[in-house]
Protein backbone atom coordinates (compact mmCIF):
# COMPACT_ATOMS: atom_id res chain seq x y z
CA UNK A 1 0.00 0.00 0.00
CA UNK A 2 0.98 3.26 -0.92
CA UNK A 3 0.01 6.88 0.65
CA UNK A 4 0.78 10.39 -0.82
CA UNK A 5 -0.12 13.35 0.87
CA UNK A 6 -0.92 16.42 -0.63
CA UNK A 7 -2.16 20.70 -0.26
CA UNK A 8 -4.55 21.39 -2.41
CA UNK A 9 -5.02 25.44 -2.64
CA UNK A 10 -8.11 26.92 -3.27
CA UNK A 11 -10.92 24.69 -1.61
CA UNK A 12 -13.75 26.52 0.72
CA UNK A 13 -16.39 24.36 0.94
CA UNK A 14 -17.87 20.59 1.28
CA UNK A 15 -18.59 20.86 -2.75
CA UNK A 16 -14.71 21.76 -3.46
CA UNK A 17 -13.85 18.82 -1.31
CA UNK A 18 -16.67 16.48 -3.10
CA UNK A 19 -15.12 17.58 -6.65
CA UNK A 20 -12.01 16.72 -5.61
CA UNK A 21 -12.42 13.40 -4.05
CA UNK A 22 -14.52 12.53 -7.12
CA UNK A 23 -11.55 13.54 -9.69
CA UNK A 24 -9.12 11.99 -7.83
CA UNK A 25 -10.67 9.09 -7.08
CA UNK A 26 -10.57 8.22 -11.20
CA UNK A 27 -7.24 8.47 -11.35
CA UNK A 28 -5.72 4.80 -12.28
CA UNK A 29 -4.63 2.89 -9.01
CA UNK A 30 -6.22 5.17 -6.31
CA UNK A 31 -7.70 3.44 -4.24
CA UNK A 32 -8.72 5.62 -1.16
CA UNK A 33 -9.02 9.81 -1.27
CA UNK A 34 -9.45 11.82 1.82
CA UNK A 35 -9.28 15.57 1.63
CA UNK A 36 -9.25 17.67 4.80
CA UNK A 37 -10.96 21.01 3.82
CA UNK A 38 -10.04 22.76 7.03
CA UNK A 39 -5.80 21.96 6.39
CA UNK A 40 -6.53 21.32 2.71
CA UNK A 41 -5.03 18.20 2.72
CA UNK A 42 -5.29 15.62 -0.08
CA UNK A 43 -4.23 12.14 1.37
CA UNK A 44 -3.81 9.29 -1.67
CA UNK A 45 -3.63 5.55 -0.94
CA UNK A 46 -3.30 3.09 -4.19
CA UNK A 47 -1.39 -0.56 -3.91
CA UNK A 48 1.61 1.12 -6.16
CA UNK A 49 2.88 4.90 -5.88
CA UNK A 50 0.45 7.34 -8.13
CA UNK A 51 2.63 9.65 -10.49
CA UNK A 52 1.90 12.98 -9.07
CA UNK A 53 1.57 14.70 -12.52
CA UNK A 54 -1.80 12.59 -12.56
CA UNK A 55 -2.77 14.14 -9.32
CA UNK A 56 -2.33 17.30 -10.59
CA UNK A 57 -4.25 17.02 -13.54
CA UNK A 58 -6.71 15.92 -11.54
CA UNK A 59 -7.09 18.48 -9.09
CA UNK A 60 -6.95 21.00 -11.68
CA UNK A 61 -9.58 19.56 -13.57
CA UNK A 62 -11.70 19.68 -10.30
CA UNK A 63 -10.84 23.60 -10.38
CA UNK A 64 -8.14 23.38 -7.35
CA UNK A 65 -4.21 24.00 -7.15
CA UNK A 66 -2.03 21.00 -6.06
CA UNK A 67 0.76 23.68 -3.79
CA UNK A 68 2.97 20.90 -2.26
CA UNK A 69 3.78 17.03 -2.18
CA UNK A 70 3.85 17.00 2.11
Amino acid sequence: MSTATYTVKGMTCGHCVSSVKEEVGEVAGVSSVEVDLASGLLTVESADPVDEAAIRGAVEEAGYELVTNA
